[in-house]
């Protein structure tokens, strides 16, 4: 039988013989470092969500009014100014995509029950080399989180503008917008708001007028484009 005294032996000679021996505990410290390699990276939108969670606890929005939410070109907008009188609440974040406003629905959304939720988001998902139908889809499930708590909700999409910065992605663009808008016909309560037209020169190109120097956000000018054909849809009903 093999005693402790054998094994501490083999232990020893097999260390005298320049041969390496791992125990338990030193394949897990060797592992460790994997382990921490692999570990997710933190949510980097956390912070400005946090941020609009304690201006929420400072001072309360009021509830049933209009919820903008999106990437930057939300972010960039001062949609009071834009929407005196309708309590527009800005909620956008950013360089974010479709599927992070889904993540954050129920965090920057729905808690405050608007009447009309303004979702402009996809242009940054196609940038970073998404499909057409990838955001689709991620626009589905914003719909279908939506719903599920406010289901007399509207949800107005804005659909992905064309830009200087971008254009060479204007055919996914395209195609995007066109599976959204056929998506949203399909339920009274979603609407697509097409910028595109209004956003385009003669020449068939982006208005460099609308645009801030980097060719891809929105100047004052152009957020009027964007504001003259929202107003009509986020009126309330009667």
């Amino acid at each position: 039988m093999f005693s402790a005294r054998d094994f501490a032996s083999w232990l020893i000679l097999l260390v005298s013989l320049g041969i390496a021996v791992r125990t338990p505990a030193a394949e897990t410290a060797a592992t460790e470092p994997a382990k921490k390699a692999a570990a997710p990276v933190a949510d980097r939108w956390e912070a400005a969500i946090r941020a609009f969670e304690a201006q929420d606890q400072k001072a309360p929005p009021a509830k049933g009014g209009i919820v903008f939410v999106g990437s930057s070109s939300i972010r960039l907008w001062d949609v009071e100014k834009s929407f005196p009188g309708l309590h527009a609440l800005n909620r956008g974040f950013g360089g974010s995509q479709l599927a992070d406003a889904v993540r954050y629905a129920d965090r920057i959304v729905t808690p405050y029950q608007p009447r009309v939720v303004v979702l402009y988001a996809g242009d940054n998902d196609l940038a970073a080399g998404k499909s057409p139908a990838q955001v689709l889809e991620d626009y589905r499930q914003f719909v279908a989180k939506i719903h599920a708590a406010l289901p007399n909700t509207r949800i107005v999409y804005i659909g992905v503008k064309p830009s200087l910065a971008r254009w060479k992605l204007i055919d996914k663009v395209r195609a995007t917008n066109q599976q959204i808008r056929e998506f949203a016909a399909q339920d009274p309560r979603l609407v697509f708001v097409d910028v595109e037209k209004p956003m385009l020169g003669p020449d068939g190109k982006p208005r460099a007028d609308l645009f801030l120097r980097d060719g891809l956000h929105l100047n004052a000018k152009g957020y009027q484009v964007w504001a003259d054909l929202l107003r009509p849809h986020l009126k309330a009903e009667s």
